[in-house]
């Protein structure tokens, strides 16, 4: 019998390590899927209103199906937001991708609310395990001659995917056939690629022990950092309240306090904010962050009241004046407290650190919008939109004073 010839050991590592992508393919294709899920995560706000004339639900259905999206994704911030330090990021994110990808099969053969509400609880739970455990991996494969590229695309990548998805979905909606179906088979194929690029990823987390113990629920900080988390949460509370606000109510406010019913406008809705914000990000990427926190404050407060000038006044230039205004204080906030983070955290604190933040604004993103979505039925649309609003500037100026005081 002919022995079967095996490579030496030193020949076979190298032809192993060629199969993964370089570090430099790795941090781009870690980049692309943050788009991918923060796209996807958008890309029902503009059918809400299709879903809504199709199946003819309440907005207080409405509201739950925002809900329930929230539930999961700060359910998997809590528990799952530390487990990539101790299991690797690869495990975690093929698991998110899988879980997202059965989301989005419900998604396409969406037929009531009830499987609405469970793709969007799955899809929470699949961007919460994602969110964290990419933002860790893009910090891992951070280019030496970059230090603050990671933070930087940290900052860029979840607004410009929001932009995308929402806007995208709202030109689907409006001009392609199968509105509800369409935009959910191009971000399945999405996924598909995802996966190869986890497949063929190194892995950048060493394991350790601790990984059962990382899943009790639990926000923390390491001692030394407090101090700075706690100076960035005004800013981080107030931009993605208003986040909220438009992702939750911008479409519905586009059509019914303004009467623009073209599904593509509903997108540009969102789009204004979380486009102009991703754009605000990259230019102020050099910037001092006292100076860019700053900014990010007053321009919170400014644009924001500014574009409820416009609501009240059915103002639609002004509304979107105010918006663009709104949405370069939110790229700036992105920036500061996103790229303070990666910057501080250690190796091992990155995951975790990361979900602390995440959790925050999704917090402030999320629990605003649904009390406003259940407003909205008993005081109108208008209204409660206006309400929205001024909370948003009030937390803006706290922000604001929050950095003007904070010392040196």
């Amino acid at each position: 019998m002919t022995a079967t010839p095996t490579l030496p050991t030193a020949v076979r590592e190298p032809l192993t390590r060629r199969r993964r992508l370089s570090h430099p393919a790795a941090f781009a294709g870690i980049a692309a899927i943050l788009v991918a899920f923060t796209a996807a995560s958008s890309a029902p706000s503009p059918l809400y209103v299709v879903y809504q004339q199709l199946w003819g639900f309440s907005a207080v259905t409405l509201t739950v199906v925002f809900a329930v999206y929230v539930v999961g994704l700060i359910g998997a911030l809590l528990v799952l937001g530390a487990l990539s330090d101790h299991v690797g990021r690869r495990p975690v994110l093929a698991a998110a991708i899988a879980l997202e990808t059965v989301a989005l099969v419900l998604f396409l053969t969406a037929g009531d609310v009830g499987v609405l509400l469970a793709a969007r609880f799955l899809q929470g739970i699949a961007t919460g395990a994602a969110l964290t455990t990419l933002g860790a991996a893009l910090v891992d494969l951070n280019p030496p001659h970059a230090p603050g590229r990671a933070g930087l695309i940290n900052s860029i990548v979840p607004l410009a995917g929001l932009a995308l998805g929402s806007l995208g979905t709202g030109a689907l909606v409006q001009f392609a056939p199968g509105p509800t179906h369409l935009v959910f088979a191009l971000l399945l194929a999405g996924m598909v690629l995802a996966a190869g690029v986890v497949l063929l990823m190194p892995e950048t987390a060493t394991r350790r022990p601790g990984g059962a113990a990382s899943l009790v629920p639990r926000l923390g900080v390491p001692a030394r950092l407090r101090a700075d988390v706690l100076a960035l949460v005004p800013v981080i509370v107030a931009s993605w309240a208003l986040g909220g606000l438009y992702l939750s109510l911008g479409p519905s406010v586009a059509v019914g306090v303004f009467g623009l019913g073209n599904h593509l406008i509903g997108g540009l809705v969102v789009t204004l904010l979380c486009g102009t914000g991703a754009l605000t990000a990259f230019a102020l990427r050099g910037h001092p962050t006292p100076r860019v926190l700053t900014l990010a404050g007053g321009l919170l407060t400014l644009g924001t009241a500014v574009a409820l000038a416009g609501v009240q006044s059915d103002a639609v230039t002004l509304a979107g004046v105010g918006t663009v205004l709104a949405g370069v204080g939110f790229g700036a906030s992105a920036l500061a407290s996103f790229g303070t983070l990666a910057r501080l955290a250690d190796p091992h604190e990155r995951g975790e650190l990361l979900a602390v933040a995440l959790t925050i604004a999704y917090v402030a993103f999320s629990l605003p919008a649904v009390v406003a979505g259940l407003a909205a039925t008993s005081f109108g649309l208008h209204a409660t939109a206006l309400v929205y609003g001024a909370v948003v500037v009030l937390l803006g100026g706290t922000a604001l004073v929050a950095q003007r005081v904070r010392p040196a």
